[in-house]
């Protein structure tokens, strides 16, 4: 089976007991925190993926680094997923859990692409006509790219609105290169 199917049964099983045990908000934190530190640390993803190293030692530096910072749950989760040796897909799970998790609360993930910053009046008026056009809550991704020249590109689940000045001149390129005008021989 492939791992995305196995990460994605792993996660659906977490957040099916941990909304039992009522513990769903914190797990859902823990999950935040293990994908930021597997993004911001190399050398801890190599580790959880290398076949090499026993999942004994995998599992001690995984409550090294969590025990403490993590609810009780989701370290025995750690724990029994040290014990059936699939460290390395912990990254996926906890991406599978954060998608679930967003899908049964009824958010959608929407990234907005800008050359400037948006305004804090602007940011709120996108998201009420997201929240107005999808019926869910929006959680909104921000990243700012000069290379736009101005406007913005709004990704929203599988849709993409692109009212950047770069597509526009890109758009107009093309026309030019079709020029209607020249006879043709």
């Amino acid at each position: 089976m492939s791992d995305i199917r196995v990460a994605s049964r792993y996660a659906k099983s977490l957040i099916e007991l941990a909304n039992e045990k009522q513990v769903l908000e914190q797990v859902n934190a823990d999950m935040q925190l293990f994908t930021q530190v597997v993004s911001q640390n190399r050398d801890f993803k190599l580790l959880l993926e290398n076949p090499i190293v026993k999942s004994d030692k995998k599992l001690s530096v995984i409550n090294a680094v969590f025990k403490g910072k993590v609810q009780e749950l989701t370290l025995a989760f750690f724990n029994l997923i040290a014990r059936k040796n699939r460290e390395s897909i912990l990254e996926a799970v906890a991406t599978s859990f954060q998608d679930q998790y967003r899908e049964l609360q009824g958010i959608q993930t929407a990234e907005v692409v800008s050359a400037a910053p948006l305004t804090p009046a602007l940011r709120d008026e996108l998201g009420q006509k997201l929240v107005a056009q999808t019926g869910k809550r929006i959680e909104l991704i921000e990243r700012v790219d000069p290379s736009l020249i101005g406007g913005f590109v709004l990704r929203v689940g599988d849709q993409q609105i692109d009212s950047s000045v770069k597509n526009s001149l890109r758009k107009l390129r093309n026309q030019f290169k079709d020029n209607p005008y020249i006879n043709q021989l």
